[in-house]
């Protein structure tokens, strides 16, 4: 079982740098993800991938 959890992003060609770093910026900020993984394809598009470390609330309910 991983450590983290990971949350994949694309970004638009028309999103600017600067607006992809405030986005992702406020995400690490309130949800407590950090920068995993950035691939930039040729077409402008961004994958982003984040992750942050699994905890207690994190976890899913156990089921009976």
């Amino acid at each position: 079982m991983s450590e983290y959890e990971y949350h994949p992003l694309r970004l638009p060609p028309n999103v600017s740098r600067l607006t992809a770093s405030t986005q992702l910026a406020i995400r690490a900020e309130f949800g407590g993800w950090e920068l995993s993984q950035v691939r930039l394809y040729a077409d402008g598009t961004r994958r982003v991938v984040l992750r942050r470390r699994k905890t207690a609330q994190n976890l899913p309910a156990p089921t009976i």
